[in-house]
């Protein structure tokens, strides 16, 4: 069967530079053409626990698809219970190749809402094969992967977007508008924060190896979770949300909750790629898993009339920004959602940012909590300036559904999703190596530091894997 599934990923490459390969299941027609106006999109799940139950249970909530395929490494785990509860009769899986190999024909679109280091090959053979694909953020682990992701959404001409899904709600639209209104203008500088208490907070950073000895839970496929990662040994804090402890799995607190903060901020002040990384701050620095706390300095150049702007990025419960003075604390704010594993903790300082421009500072949250003026005496002032900001059309789950019918255009596709996350990246790169990068935005090479550019590709393949990485 994995030969099978090998000849099956390398015909799909053949195809796509125009050799037919008879039998195949798949069609290279954009899924916009597969369904009318009236029909629904034929969705395929991968990851259905936690973060993707609730995915799941929002796109088809919006009477716009039919769930047509399950699968998890783990199905049948105790967080996968929900969903398998809910939709009995959807063929299930425990590996994305298998189901492709099955279904492919059958299936007109994608959700991945896998650990971070799986999205790559998953999102890849599902746009080779002409799906629509729904990603969870980040799009990827490496700077490569994200990389051949904006590449093969151009080859292969399908709809795109990444989960955040903010980027549908108030904050984007009010954002956008200020900014064409000349309300937002001149930002020098932003500061980024999540102090929310993580996972790894309080683990031993003095570790010298992976740990390992548990016993694997009799239904876990290791071998596919695993992907195409260098292979260890089960642990139980490699699963279930554990797995963004670590380096060889996730992206951190800064790829989890920096596409809920500084989305808009990146694509409406066109900040592209950083030109520096600077890790001005790493509290319980190690080689396997993410800092007790963290700041780090995203520099930006000048970009056609925008002046020079640096993101500062913090975690850590106790690593809270200079704030501007009179600002206070803030409540917790309602329109956070919580995460899938439960409610936000209290804590000192909400997630959000501050945006510094020249006349002003705007404040805001997550998500798609909107933004304020500060301090209330300006805002005043400019209450009746502001233009009127349109609602949104839908969701980030019926504006993907919509996408895929031909309805709408995604508002996180990759092409704007991909240089968020590549930020991120680089960011986790300046963590894990603890030095400052030195980044050519026009070569995109780091040029300070032959291993942290030999990074941005990251460790090659497992065997088995490498085709993915070719389509």
């Amino acid at each position: 069967m994995i030969t099978s599934r090998r000849n099956f990923i390398r015909n799909i490459s053949l195809g796509a530079a125009g050799i037919t390969t008879v039998g195949a299941f798949f069609s290279f027609k954009s899924p916009a053409f597969l369904a009318g106006a009236n029909e629904r999109i034929n969705l395929a799940c991968c990851g259905i626990g936690n973060q993707g139950a609730s995915d799941i249970m929002a796109l088809y909530n919006t009477g716009l698809c039919n769930i047509v395929a399950l699968c998890d490494t783990e199905m049948g785990a105790r967080h996968t219970e929900r969903i398998m509860q809910r939709f009995p009769d959807a063929p299930r899986f425990q590996d994305f190749r298998k189901m492709f190999d099955k279904m492919a024909n059958q299936i007109d679109a994608v959700l991945i809402a896998t650990p971070d280091h799986s999205h790559f090959p998953i999102t890849m053979l599902a746009m080779s094969l002409g799906k629509a694909v729904f990603v969870e953020k980040p799009m990827a682990r490496t700077f490569n992967e994200v990389e051949l992701m904006m590449m093969a959404a151009q080859k292969y001409k399908v709809v795109t977007q990444m989960g955040n899904q903010g980027h549908s709600e108030a904050n984007f639209f009010q954002f956008k508008t200020w900014v064409e209104a000349g309300i937002i203008k001149d930002v020098t500088a932003i500061t980024a924060h999540m102090n929310s208490p993580r996972r790894w907070h309080g683990w031993d950073t003095n570790i010298t190896k992976f740990p390992s000895g548990d016993e694997m839970p009799s239904n876990l496929d290791w071998d596919t979770w695993v992907a195409a990662a260098a292979m260890r040994d089960y642990h139980r804090d490699f699963i279930n949300g554990q797995w963004r402890c670590w380096y060889d799995f996730g992206l951190g607190a800064l790829g989890d909750w920096g596409a809920h903060i500084i989305d808009t901020a990146h694509r409406f002040l066109n900040l592209g790629l950083p030109y520096e990384i600077d890790p001005i701050l790493i509290e319980g620095h190690n080689n396997f898993f993410f800092p007790q706390a963290s700041t780090i300095a995203f520099r930006f150049p000048q970009r056609d009339n925008m002046p020079a702007c640096d993101i500062t990025w913090y975690d850590g419960i106790d690593n809270i920004p200079k704030l501007p003075e009179g600002f206070g604390s803030a409540e917790l704010d309602p329109n956070i959602p919580p995460p899938s594993t439960g409610a936000i903790q209290p804590i000192k300082l909400n997630p959000g940012k501050e945006i510094y421009s020249k006349e002003m500072i705007f404040t805001g949250g997550t998500h798609g909590s909107t933004l304020s003026i500060f301090p209330n005496e300006k805002a005043k002032d400019m209450a009746s300036k502001l233009p009127e900001v349109p609602r949104s059309p839908s969701n980030h789950y019926a504006n993907f559904l919509k996408a895929v019918k031909g309805e709408e255009e995604t508002r996180s596709p990759f092409d704007i999703a991909g240089p968020l996350s590549q930020v991120f990246s680089l960011g986790v790169l300046a963590q894990q190596l603890n030095t400052k990068l030195v980044f050519d935005r026009d070569k995109k090479q780091i040029t300070n530091s032959d291993l942290a550019n030999k990074m941005l590709v990251g460790t090659p393949p497992r065997k088995g894997w490498e085709e993915f990485y070719k389509l």
